[in-house]
């Protein structure tokens, strides 16, 4: 294995996880926040956590963390030498996982420290040979992702568990499920275009071939069972099963090639947004189902019953109507016309400045919410029968919205 990994506490307790609901200034073990200018202030990274209920900052001079919905600044720690290009939150409790960007030698980018903001100290290290490419938390499990390998620990006692190889990765890209039912962890395969799905609870692996092009973007519903993709491409959205890695659904972001920079599946699998380098928030209606639609199963990931019930009943996970995305009435010449003639298009959109990297999520009753590496955060809201132009009802700079 190419880490060494050292602890100061060697186990997370459940009783030490708090929530960032505390309002007021915490203390600075790197100076006062005071000595920190805001005009100084640079955006490494910005970060949806796993709930969308909040978002973490990465600066050149620390993090800081923001309510999604109402907006507001929660917590942040400034550091005078130190600066995080990627910064992973667990839901909201007070562990971190943090990378450095390489401009202190306390930080360098190939090593991981998991914080414990509580205690105001590191409780554990990762260091490898190579920088690291992505992180990723949940309750129980943590992810390192490098270019080549990614490594999964047992989060309590940092226990190395699984090491799975992939193509080039330099994104990092990796999902995971969130429920404590199943435990599912996507990301690239060893092929072009190829997504693996690793369902460790019922140690099965399944290798689903998504895309003809290299994999761009990816994200999996908080129960793992539905898996969105999109290649470097940037035109297809396609929806797949992951169980069986049978395809469900396909939506068209356009005819022309983009950088997809954001896939958010709506917590009810109803609604699909994706973000790319065009400037545009397309929102896709979806035809699939959840699992709780299709299963009498209250039952844990392993039982054999989960697995049956999902690897044959595909039809029960495609609604018996197309939704409300447009498609071509020409449709049954596609035999003769292009492609794109018979594709979902999106249901609603929202413009923004292109060539800015924006990550959409979904917020409470229609609503969507943005954030952008030009420290904008934007909410929005759609007509959800009758689609077209989203309504902006806030626009934010947050890197200037200090609640200290």
């Amino acid at each position: 294995m190419s880490s060494t990994v050292s602890t100061s506490w060697g186990v997370i307790h459940p009783k030490r996880v708090g929530t960032y609901d505390s309002h007021a200034r915490p203390s600075y073990p790197y100076g006062p926040a005071s000595d920190i200018c805001d005009d100084d202030v640079e955006l490494l990274t910005v970060c949806w956590n796993q709930d969308y209920a909040c978002f973490v900052a990465g600066t050149n001079h620390g993090f800081r963390i923001y309510n999604s919905d109402p907006f507001k600044q929660t917590f942040r720690r400034d550091l005078k030498s130190a600066g995080f290009r990627i910064v992973e939150m667990l839901f909201r409790s007070n562990i971190l996982a943090l990378v450095g960007n390489g401009s202190s030698p306390q930080y360098p980018p190939n090593k991981v420290m998991i914080w414990d903001d509580h205690v105001n100290r590191c409780i554990g290290e990762f260091t490898f040979r190579s920088d690291i490419r992505g992180v990723k938390l949940r309750r129980d499990r943590l992810v390192i992702v490098l270019e080549h390998k990614i490594y999964v620990y047992n989060l309590t006692d940092l226990k190395l568990l699984h090491q799975i190889e992939t193509l080039a990765n330099p994104k990092g890209l990796c999902c995971l499920s969130h429920h404590l039912s199943t435990s599912v962890l996507a990301c690239p395969g060893l092929h072009r275009g190829q997504v693996r799905v690793e369902h460790f609870g019922l140690k099965v692996t399944k290798f689903i071939n998504a895309h003809d092009s290299h994999i761009a973007c990816l994200t999996l519903t908080m129960d793992g069972l539905l898996l969105a993709t999109a290649s470097v491409k940037g035109t297809l959205i396609r929806i797949f099963n992951t169980m069986d890695g049978t395809r469900l659904q396909e939506v068209r972001r356009g005819a022309d090639k983009a950088d997809i920079y954001s896939i958010a599946l709506s917590p009810n699998v109803q609604w699909l947004a994706v973000s790319s380098d065009k400037g545009t928030v397309h929102i896709f209606s979806l035809r699939v189902r959840g699992l709780g639609d299709v299963s009498h199963h209250s039952t844990m990931e392993g039982t054999p019953e989960l697995m049956h019930q999902n690897s044959t009943s595909l039809d029960a996970l495609i609604c018996p109507t197309s939704g409300a995305n447009a498609s071509s009435s020409l449709s049954f010449m596609k035999g003769v016309l292009p492609k794109y003639f018979s594709s979902e298009w999106s249901f609603a959109q929202f413009h923004l400045p292109e060539n800015t990297q924006f990550f959409a999520a979904f917020g409470a009753q229609n609503t969507v919410l943005i954030i952008g590496m030009d420290g904008s955060f934007f909410k929005c809201s759609f007509n959800p029968v009758n689609g077209g132009e989203m309504t902006q009802q806030e626009h934010i700079k947050f890197l200037n919205a200090d609640s200290r």
